[in-house]
């Protein structure tokens, strides 16, 4: 199997979130405050010679996992900047680590981006000086978890959506609605299965969007108090039906070909994975939307090597690198030109900005409301991940 876990990928540590989040509360995000002292760069000079680089597992492969997968040496070769690199397991870990100063680039999930903005840990990003930059969609750019008051921190690199997987053969008629996992999901009870991590919550945010219009909700990431309350109190009552949450996707895959999960979020490289299994399994994206992911690659506020980081954003964002690295993960790429090196962009949807449009990407919850909200508070991180604690019980 080709494709990289991201094992406990939305996974928080609360003592990480809390200080995180502090600094997101102080700093802003959306008017006024300061996200960090540093600035964009204005113009780049010569190769340093190294880049150190922060990442999910397969996003910077070397040959040395499988020869036939690399896109570092190519790099190396263009740039004379050698490639450092380390892989994390969870965006708390890359918070954490980014912290150090070790690293003059990471690639963070949206459950992240806000934290390091915030955390003054990354620096603004002069698009102009990366050409490939021109060619990411439009619908992945100056977005809320990839910029600061119309300034980028970063560029897109893949994106996917939190799918509905089910079992052909059990569950009929095919669902085309979330209610299969919320309020229906006594119908399957102990095989329902869920996605492990706090910013799950976002997941039954999007539903109550749905079918409780009343609660006001307008983006899953910015919940006040009540809307909050709602969205927990639907994963308590849908724990009872859960036999398994899952964050490595291996085991979401056994749970499915054992039948012992037959309805759940997903993504679509588990399905891509059991259908060649010719498991009687198939994916929707339902009527109500879905959450997911749009990575971005971000440069260290204090990077020691900042042109060779610079070059690396290049370089990833190219269409010929960007379809390698996207697919041998298993999600979207960030351009249309990268499907000319692709022939699964069509499962992919890739660059079907209306679908994309019904995806609500990651994005870390602060107390500062996403969605614009002045009067009230919104309810944070860290409250996410304690209230996360009490679902599982």
């Amino acid at each position: 199997m080709r494709h990289i876990t991201r094992g406990a990928r939305g996974t928080a540590v609360a003592t990480l979130a809390i200080g995180a989040v502090v600094a997101l509360t102080a700093c802003g995000t959306s008017s006024g405050g300061s996200a960090g002292p540093s600035e964009a760069a204005d113009e780049l000079g010569e190769m340093e010679g190294s880049v150190s680089i922060l990442a999910w597992p397969g996003y910077v492969e070397d040959g040395s996992n499988d020869p036939a997968v690399d896109w570092v040496s190519g790099f190396e070769e263009k740039t004379g900047c050698t490639v450092e690199s380390k892989t994390y397991g969870t965006s708390d870990e890359a918070v954490s680590l980014m912290k150090t100063g070790d690293y003059d680039v990471v690639a963070a999930s949206g459950d992240a981006t806000l934290r390091l903005i915030a955390g003054g840990d990354v620096a603004p990003v002069n698009t102009d000086l990366i050409p490939s930059y021109a060619g990411v969609f439009d619908f992945l750019k100056d977005k809320e978890w990839n910029s600061v008051d119309g300034v980028s921190y970063g560029v897109p690199h893949g994106y996917g959506a939190n799918l509905l997987l089910y079992n052909t053969d059990v569950v009929t008629p095919a669902p085309t609605s979330w209610d299969i996992v919320f309020d229906k999901a006594a119908d399957y009870s102990g095989k329902i299965t869920a996605y492990d991590s706090p910013i799950y919550i976002a997941d039954a945010a999007v539903y109550l969007m749905a079918h409780q219009p009343d609660l006001g909700i307008q983006n899953p990431y910015a919940l006040d108090e009540e809307q909050f309350q709602a969205a927990v109190d639907l994963l308590k009552a849908q724990r009872e039906h859960v036999g398994e949450y899952w964050s490595d996707y291996l085991k979401e895959i056994q749970a499915f070909e054992t039948t012992d999960s037959v309805a759940g979020t997903t993504w679509q490289v588990i399905q891509n994975v059991l259908e060649g299994e010719d498991a009687p399994t198939a994916v929707v994206l339902p009527e109500e939307g879905a959450t997911g992911w749009s990575d971005t690659w971000m440069i260290a506020s204090e990077a020691k090597s900042p042109n060779c980081a610079y070059a690396w954003l290049d370089w990833i964002a190219s269409p010929e690198t960007n379809a390698a690295a996207t697919a041998y993960f298993g999600e979207a790429p960030s351009s249309l030109e990268a499907c000319d090196y692709r022939d699964d962009c069509e499962a992919y949807h890739a660059g079907d900005e209306e679908y994309a449009s019904q995806i609500w990407y990651w994005t870390t919850p602060i107390a500062e409301c996403v969605d614009g909200r002045t009067d009230v508070e919104c309810v944070d991180y860290a409250k996410w991940t304690e209230a996360w604690s009490e679902i599982k019980g």
